[in-house]
């Protein structure tokens, strides 16, 4: 069996052809189990990001293989297989590894070193072993992608060339301005509380903006998000709005960030026109801070909020009942959570997410305790903000929609009115609402024309050399764990010959007491030992070089060993728990 991973990315495929071939969580679920029914396949699982879909499999025959999971990806996808396969690339075994190993540690992404794709990677993992559809092969190569990633981290200084898609949105709508002067005192609506919006979230509040409306089709996972960001100790106001008044919010905004699941555009030419038109830029109406949290009906579709007054640009920092402002490291200890890769970039509100065991189905995990002063924010530590994220996203839903072609940011040299980063994929803003006189857009496709110039850093070439590394010795120690089947088989037929032969000298001398019997039994076990040991040391450490993988058939056929003998002992030692432990990619 041989590794093979068929797939398409932002370096390969238009923005266009990513957005129509995402993924749903359904359509995750029933691809890997379509792969396994298919003959060429023997265990898979499939790495589903907002700019990358990749199916890795354990495949016995490549040409096979190849055709079959591109068959699927695109019978999965909707997208025809004649419109996708330009767009597709294969990597078979070694060159497979290293194209995962670079993914995971940001080389492959579409800003070179952030960290999220290791969180994406470690949901792919735990798919594919929920759904059994992960054996030993995948297990192996995935829970190794993490150490690799996480080994070119911390030994390196890659995370000086990445950044979070996040940041690097708001510096693409910066423009020259650095972010935390150009966002100083605007209001922002997040819409979406998933994980890419939540960090969206607190990277907004991070650099300066006055305040946030979070929007969301939950209410719950949006007034829990806004509770989080007020907790955080940045002065920074948060407030729910439901997704009814995101028109009207809109006139209000500086600043828009949105990546929902949703079904079709969340933002249509339309809203953001009228929402620039309302009123001159710096000034727009406002509606209230709401008195008391939204009710559920509100949030299910009640009358949009009406703007009844124009507000200062830096409103007062307020908080609500019983919660105090922290310190102000607060707020940077859960960025750096949710940046340093410990959860996912959100798929497009869409990925399946395998939350922490305290992510319950009934309510946000995070706990805002009621108190007074420091002991309040108690429960507000650096993996709130991971928590909620990973939360909110199990409750969206994803849907395939159609590409909407044409996306450029307004001119740099014109004024604007209202900015605006769609990170979603499939994207929530109409890609026309550049063409509208004071509106910037930065979206997906943007980003990723924006992160080709953008200058690496000489620590990549640090990280090439790891790769390369532990390439090297993942593929030595597959191939010697592909021999050992064989050579245990060898071992136990040779057994089986000392007892044979052990029981007829029983017979032909049956004088001979216990003690004899036992000297002779051990004297010839031990002139077996001696010939086969040197023969199974050299013959592992020949399996383990490249191209050694046909001294496993060598030894079967020199030694007439039985293959139902060699499989059933591939089968116990891929059954031993040891050897497929969901917690080791924890």
């Amino acid at each position: 069996m041989s590794l093979l991973v068929v797939g398409l990315s932002h370096r390969s495929a238009p923005v266009s052809v990513l957005e129509r071939a995402s993924l749903s969580a359904d359509a995750k679920v029933k691809l890997l189990h379509d792969t396994l029914a298919a003959e060429p396949a023997a265990e898979a699982t499939v790495l589903a990001t907002c700019n990358r879909i990749e199916l890795y499999a354990d495949v016995d025959k490549f040409h096979a293989g190849v055709a079959e999971l591109s068959t699927l990806l695109a019978q999965h996808s909707g997208v025809a297989l004649e419109e996708l396969t330009p767009y597709l690339y294969v990597h078979y075994e070694d060159r497979a590894v290293h194209h995962l190993f670079s993914v995971a540690c940001g080389l492959d992404s579409m800003v070179v070193g952030e960290g999220q794709i290791l969180g994406q990677i470690k949901d792919a993992l735990a798919l594919g072993q929920e759904l059994h559809t992960a054996g030993r092969l995948i297990n192996d190569l995935f829970q190794q992608a993490l150490r690799v990633g996480k080994r070119a981290h911390s030994e390196t200084g890659i995370d000086r060339a990445g950044q979070s898609l996040v940041t690097f949105g708001l510096e693409q709508l910066a423009v020259r301005q650095p972010v935390g002067e150009w966002a100083a005192g605007k209001r922002a609506l997040v819409i979406g509380a998933g994980s890419m919006s939540s960090l969206a979230a607190a990277t907004l509040a991070r650099v300066g903006v006055a305040e946030i409306a979070v929007a969301n089709r939950t209410a719950e996972r949006a007034e829990r998000l806004a509770e989080i960001l007020v907790a955080s100790g940045t002065g920074v106001v948060a407030r729910a709005v439901p997704m009814s008044a995101v028109a009207v919010e809109l006139g209000w905004a500086d600043v828009v960030v949105s990546c929902t699941g949703a079904t079709g555009l969340v933002l249509t030419g339309d809203d953001v026109a009228g929402a620039v038109s309302g009123g001159p830029a710096g000034l727009s109406p406002t509606p209230p801070l709401p008195a008391a949290p939204m009710s559920g009906s509100a949030a299910g579709g009640a009358a949009p909020q009406t703007p009844r007054e124009l507000r200062p640009r830096t409103p007062a920092p307020q908080t609500p009942a019983g919660l105090e402002l922290a310190d102000a490291d607060v707020l940077a200890r859960l960025v750096a959570a949710a940046e340093g890769g410990q959860r996912r970039l959100a798929d497009a509100g869409a990925a399946r997410t395998i939350a922490p065991a305290a992510a319950s189905a009934e309510g946000c995990p995070v706990d805002v305790p009621v108190g007074d002063g420091r002991s309040a924010l108690a429960g507000v530590d650096a993996s709130s903000l991971e928590l909620h994220g990973a939360w909110a996203d199990q409750g969206e839903a994803a849907a395939q929609r159609q590409p909407r072609r044409g996306n450029r940011s307004h001119g740099d040299g014109a004024p604007v009115r209202l900015a605006l980063l769609d990170l979603a994929m499939p994207r929530d803003i109409d890609a026309a609402v550049h063409r509208i006189p004071g509106v910037r857009l930065v979206d997906i496709e943007s980003l990723a024309e924006a992160s080709a110039d953008a200058p690496m850093a000489a620590d990549v070439d640090a990280v090439r050399a790891i790769v390369a590394e532990e390439v090297a010795a993942f593929g030595a120690a597959q191939r010697a764990a592909h021999i050992t089947p064989t050579v245990v088989a060898l071992r136990a037929m040779a057994a089986e010959v000392v007892a044979m032969e052990v029981a007829r000298l029983d017979g032909r001398v049956p004088d001979l007491d216990e003690r004899q019997r036992a000297e002779v039994t051990q004297t010839v076990r031990r002139v077996v030992d001696k010939l086969l040991h040197a023969p199974t040391v050299r013959v592992k450490q020949l399996a383990s070089e490249p191209g050694g993988a046909g001294y496993a058939e060598a030894l079967r056929e020199l030694f007439d060993l039985d293959p139902q003998t060699v499989a059933s002992v591939s089968r116990a030692d891929a059954a031993d728990p040891k050897n497929d432990d969901p917690g080791r990619a924890s």
